[in-house]
């Protein structure tokens, strides 16, 4: 068994241009000061990472990592969630998601694909740049809008949207394999990838390909009443990254998974701060030191109520609180006679 890696953060909610969130070195001053110990880094703000440097030249990549090594700090991963995203967009989504694209761009949706795909191609450089063995994104989504099957799906309809999916993502995760990093897509509404079926589809569309793996989240499982904990078991040997993040299911009369097109707040599905939610946390540290996870216990921080930088304040040691320290010994070994072959045949009754 092995003891998970922790507490990291995701930088990515708490950037802004207020000190002391607008640069990585005071941004990762202030993590350190709260306890973390690693950094999971969105590839997307020029504020503290900057994605084509680092693919391209490796002196970047030593100031980056001594920057944060001044502070005690490594990183985790490396995330492309808002190119990722855009790899695939069905055209209903084609304006709300122009505002993750450089303004280049935006409007055409061709030449917004060609640069989200660049833009993962670029993280695999400096993934192996930085010495990183997993990469965090989303997959996108071709068929968000046929989720519920009314009306009808027309037959082949789900086939030909993994199949398009698949086209698209196979030369990426070929790139990442040639660069031995894996990409773990967050199962999350409004992903094609959102659940274990789909998770499923798609594998099965790119061949099993063995860099396509999983970032498992708990908090998005709870708003779609899915069965997370056996999620683990299923699918362990494909979990290479987690995002430590609580959320609460209450339905009501009104409203359940759905939401009722309510405002985070008013929503019976909610995102909630490290513990003031119901994901049984004790239970998955446990499965993850069970099945030998390797990778970092991250903070994703969403909440609807609490503030971030209190979140983050929470979050460190209650991480840290529940990262299992596997025992290199069995707990009965002071009862142990040791191993004497001749003596267990006779046990067993055998000459």
């Amino acid at each position: 068994m092995k003891t998970l890696k922790g507490p990291a953060i995701f930088l990515a909610q708490f950037l802004s241009d207020t000190a002391p969130f607008n640069s990585l070195d005071s941004i990762a001053g202030w993590v350190a000061s709260l306890g973390f110990k690693g950094v999971q880094i969105p590839t997307w703000d020029k504020r503290v990472f900057d994605l084509e440097q680092a693919a391209n030249s490796t002196e970047y990549c030593q100031q980056f990592l001594a920057t944060l090594a001044k502070h005690g700090l490594v990183p985790t991963e490396l995330s492309t969630h808002l190119q990722g995203q855009l790899v695939a967009v069905h055209p209903a989504y084609d304006e709300m998601f122009d505002g993750f694209a450089p303004e280049s761009v935006r409007g055409n949706p061709t030449a917004r694909q060609a640069w989200a795909v660049e833009q993962l191609l670029l993280a695999a450089k400096a993934s192996k740049n930085l010495g990183l063995k997993a990469h965090a994104t989303f997959s996108g989504a071709l068929l968000w809008p046929f989720l519920y099957p009314w009306p009808q799906r027309p037959a082949g309809l789900v086939d030909a949207g993994f199949a398009e999916l698949a086209k698209r993502w196979k030369p990426i995760l070929d790139a990442f394999d040639a660069v031995g990093v894996d990409v773990c897509y967050e199962i999350h509404p409004g992903e094609d990838l959102h659940d274990g079926a789909t998770f499923e589809r798609f594998l099965k569309a790119v061949d099993n390909h063995p860099r396509c793996n999983i970032l498992f989240d708990p908090s998005h499982f709870v708003l779609q009443q899915l069965d997370y904990l056996a999620f683990i078991d299923r699918y362990h040997d494909r979990i290479k990254m987690f995002h430590v993040k609580d959320a609460e299911f209450n339905p009501t009369a009104q409203q359940g998974v759905y939401g009722g097109y309510e405002s985070w707040v008013d929503r019976a599905g909610r995102f909630r701060s490290l513990g003031d939610g119901q994901v049984d946390f004790k239970q998955i540290f446990s499965k993850f030191a069970a099945y030998n996870y390797e990778g970092w216990a991250v903070l994703e921080w969403e909440c609807c109520l609490k503030h971030p930088e209190v979140g983050a304040a929470e979050g460190a040691p209650f991480i840290a609180q529940h990262i299992i320290k596997v025992t290199e010994r069995a707990f009965d070994d002071f009862a142990s006679g040791g191993t004497d072959h001749a003596a267990n045949r006779r046990i067993l009754g055998l000459k």
